[in-house]
């Protein structure tokens, strides 16, 4: 997988790159920015001093390979587990290649999905959108890397990151497709009509969950983030079968601003509706 160049377009179709740039505005046309923020969220970017540029995205259609399973046998599925992460690598490396090209400090309010395909049972379109922000200070708000930091916070959340002395650094993930054992008849006879823990698919889902998780946390250490804020574990099988499974973690790795002072007291909001 081709690694990320500050500045690059590589795998940008000329299209976006068309329109990125004329979004900058020049002598004949002024700046246009686009954005799937709410109003509510447009307004707290703005308090919190960045701008928006535009709607980025990245995608990348990806043909997952095969891989045989041991039936009686927990086992992570290396060859899809990899699969999951080049293609969401690639979607997210092209957003971020479209927020360079208009000059952005990072993209909020990121969105990661898998489409599966007709054309194919082992094809899934990956696709990352968001909304590149610059702050209007001109402050390096990029990452430890020189890439935009990306964040799947809302506009609310992000506001609040920043009022708390913290600012996003990247959106980090880990996945893991792992095949769970089937049972064997002796031991399933053995359970009938008894109240007894299923040991092997305790085990097998808590190893993925756990191997997933550690990938996210390795990828904020990357980042020299102090933490994950929004972590979640995503569940899903897609067309592997029954006993295949991915977890999917993903979070927003945040790191102290400089010179960050005390966070305010939270205040007490009554909703007029």
């Amino acid at each position: 997988m081709s690694q990320y160049e500050p500045g690059s377009t590589t795998g940008l179709p000329e299209a976006a790159v068309a329109r990125l740039r004329s979004m900058r505005g020049d002598a004949a046309a002024p700046k246009l920015f686009t954005s799937d923020l709410s109003t509510n969220e447009f307004l707290l970017i703005r308090e919190a001093g960045f701008d928006p540029l535009g709607l980025v995205m990245g995608s990348s259609i990806y043909h997952i390979g095969f891989q045989m399973a041991k039936i009686f046998q927990n086992q992570e599925m290396d060859v899809l587990t990899q699969a999951m992460y080049g293609a969401r690598e690639l979607a997210m490396k092209r957003m971020e290649e479209e927020a360079d090209i208009l000059g952005a400090d990072g993209i909020v309010g990121v969105r990661l999905t898998v489409n599966r395909q007709e054309w194919g049972e082992n094809l899934a379109e990956f696709m990352a959108v968001g909304t590149a922000v610059k702050h209007r200070s001109g402050d390096h708000y990029r990452t430890v890397k020189n890439r935009p930091f990306t964040s799947d916070l809302s506009g609310q959340d992000f506001w609040t990151l920043l009022k708390a002395g913290y600012q996003p650094s990247a959106l980090v993930m880990g996945t893991c497709v792992y095949h769970v054992a089937h049972q064997g008849f002796m031991k399933a006879l053995q359970r009938v009509g008894r109240n007894v823990e299923m040991e092997n698919f305790t085990q097998a889902l808590y190893d993925a969950r756990e191997l997933a998780l550690s990938r996210m946390q390795a990828e904020a250490e990357s980042e020299q983030a102090v933490g994950i804020v929004g972590a979640r574990v995503e569940e899903s099988s897609y067309s592997w079968g029954s006993h295949v499974i991915e977890y999917f973690a993903v979070g927003t790795a945040v790191r102290p601003l400089p010179g960050a002072g005390e966070v305010p007291e939270p205040a007490m909001v009554l909703p007029l509706t």
